[in-house]
């Protein structure tokens, strides 16, 4: 009999990727679940049969998944051959798992697709449920992804804070250089600090083939206003053909390692403005940093965790939890399964009406969807200056 629960974990940690585990792991003991697994090191763990036992788990240690960041589980970015998920499903029958809960971003939507498709193919009942993360906010169908929230606050405090300490000695131009290589809901975030009144001056979205000549005028004329000014630009700017602009430092086989595009602007400013800056890029930090997990994102992800485990013992397959908003003001969501087709590998990125018309900053509705994610408002600041 199947009766064993799997927990999944792929790509990159989020704040709050330990809240889903938390909620799927209390919603299965509820249930009387004997034996819950999590895969040791996501699918690579799953193909080596490294399982980690968390039904004996002390409340007081479950606890702490909400406010530990990264994942308990560890997770890898493992390349599964198509060969490889008939072996999964018959490594899952040997183990008596009829249960399978797979946490992740795009890539691990994909793998859920497939594995869900092998397990028809196959005539095995093993159900399979995708719980969306990721902190770029990037997975289809869902009106935000759990990790973002507490990505956008990092986001959005740590330009405000950045703001003002430019304006306290105000002799250069920062550029800080935000994740999300194709969507830009994290560079979009830091417009969230301008309602402290220390919000960034230019902003850069992937969304939008980069000019350099438009960028070095963007940047003359705002040092025509003030002589100190922060631009938040991201990592995977592109110019109109769709090359990165900061060329490839490195390749293998499975992956390509681009330079700093924050430290590129700040060279270019320098070289083209003859103006002192310099680029800031605060990397991992913005998706590890408990201090700053917003507490909505953090309830939301402990919801998608145990609706998906309520929804895959109840019989679902082949689905994923979505996040659908009812209202911004007050804010209310609500939460659906819907299928996983409709998710697989579908990037979603910024749509134009958050984008202002110069294509350098976030309009008032984009404000106004991002902020109940953060959770409570940015901190009051004060600059007599």
């Amino acid at each position: 009999m199947l009766k064993k629960l799997l927990i999944v974990h792929g790509g990159g940690p989020t704040a709050v990727l330990n809240a889903s585990l938390y909620g799927a792991i209390q919603y299965a003991k509820s249930q009387g679940i004997d034996e819950i697994l999590g895969a040791r090191n996501g699918c690579a763990g799953l193909m080596n049969q490294d399982f980690i036992h968390l039904e004996g788990l002390p409340d007081e240690k479950l606890n702490l998944l909400l406010h530990t960041p990264g994942t308990a589980l560890g997770s890898s970015r493992y390349p599964l051959e198509e060969s490889d998920y008939q072996r999964i499903v018959e490594i899952l029958e040997e183990q008596g798992i009829g249960f399978v809960l797979m946490n992740g971003g795009n890539g691990t939507m994909d793998t859920c697709g497939k594995l869900h498709k092998m397990c028809l193919s196959m005539g095995k009942k093993i159900k399979i449920m995708g719980i969306p993360k990721t902190m770029d906010n990037d997975i289809a169908v869902t009106d935000h992804s759990p990790g973002f929230g507490s990505a956008a606050r990092y986001m959005a405090q740590s330009v405000q804070e950045l703001a003002a300490d430019v304006k306290s000695l105000p002799i250069h131009v920062v550029v800080l250089e935000a994740s999300g290589r194709n969507a830009g809901w994290i560079t979009a975030s830091s417009a969230l600090a301008e309602d402290q009144g220390m919000g960034p001056d230019l902003i850069y979205l992937p969304e939008l083939a980069f000019n350099q000549d438009q960028f070095l005028q963007d940047v003359s004329d705002q040092l025509k206003i003030k002589s100190g000014i922060v631009v938040v630009a991201s990592e995977g700017l592109h110019d109109q053909e769709g090359n990165p602009i900061v060329k490839p430092i490195f390749k293998t086989d499975r992956a390509t390692y681009f330079g700093d595009v924050s430290s590129h602007l700040a060279h270019l400013i320098i070289k083209e403005l003859g103006y002192k800056a310099r680029g800031e890029k605060p990397g991992l930090l913005g998706r590890a940093s408990i201090l700053m997990q917003s507490s909505v994102d953090r309830r939301e992800a402990e919801d998608v965790g145990r609706i998906a485990c309520q929804a895959v013992l109840d019989g679902e397959t082949g689905k994923m939890v979505s996040i659908r908003r009812l209202s911004t003001s007050p804010y209310q969501v609500e939460y659906e399964l819907l299928d996983i087709e409709e998710v697989m590998l579908y990037e979603r990125k910024i749509p134009k009406e958050f984008i202002n018309e110069t294509g350098n900053g976030m309009t008032e509705a984009f404000k106004e969807w991002c902020r109940p994610l953060i959770g409570i408002d940015l901190p009051e600041m004060i600059s007599f200056n």
